[in-house]
């Protein structure tokens, strides 16, 4: 733990990282400020010292991993031409469903207070599902160009319809349900035609 008076180095992202650890293996219901800055090995008030209070800090954390997948979104116009646009695409789904994506989506909707600072802070401009969207439409015509996607395939529909998925399984995956990665995988192999091959049968 780090002793009193002693800077704790990228304090946001421990925090971050502790908190859907608790929410991984305890739920949204075990999430607090003592949960967190427990699970953190920092001091107790550390949070709060950062944050007005759990519903900021809760906004914040589903605002950082937005952000954090818009960028890996947006790095897919460098990937165009090369591996897999299946994998491609599906590593930028995936990180909206990944590091307990659905739980604490599903967190943020049951404090009010922390859903109306996501929904003012998307409004202000903060990265968001559009700006995924509109990274994913652009990667997909790049790739169409290169033909390595079939004419057939609209890349704004492709885009929406991989952001649309990935919403609506955050919003009805809760712990307990189903893991919705494999969904999404097979989702995005059908839009670009390239369906990963089954197994034989023994």
């Amino acid at each position: 733990m780090s002793p009193r008076g002693v800077a704790t180095p990228d304090v946001r992202e421990r925090l971050f990282a502790a908190a859907e650890r608790v929410l991984e293996k305890d739920g949204p219901g075990a999430l607090t400020s003592r949960a967190i800055t427990a699970e953190a090995g920092c001091a107790k008030g550390l949070l709060h010292a950062h944050f007005a209070g759990l519903d900021e800090f809760v906004a914040e954390l589903c605002l950082d991993r937005f952000a954090r997948t818009a960028a890996k979104a947006q790095a897919l116009s460098e990937l165009a031409g090369q591996g897999s646009v299946a994998a491609n695409l599906g590593a930028v789904a995936l990180a909206l469903l990944d590091s307990g994506g659905p739980v604490i989506a599903g967190l943020a909707m049951t404090r009010p207070a922390a859903a109306l600072r996501i929904r003012e802070a998307l409004e202000g401009g903060a990265p968001s599902f559009t700006a995924i969207q509109e990274a994913i439409t652009g990667y997909l015509a790049a790739e169409r160009r290169l033909g390595r996607v079939a004419d057939t395939v609209v890349p704004p529909t492709a885009a929406l319809a991989i952001v649309g998925t990935a919403h609506h399984l955050l919003m009805t995956s809760w712990p307990g349900t189903p893991d919705p990665r494999a969904e999404m995988t097979r989702l995005v192999a059908v839009l670009v035609g390239s369906l990963p091959e089954e197994s034989p049968a023994p």
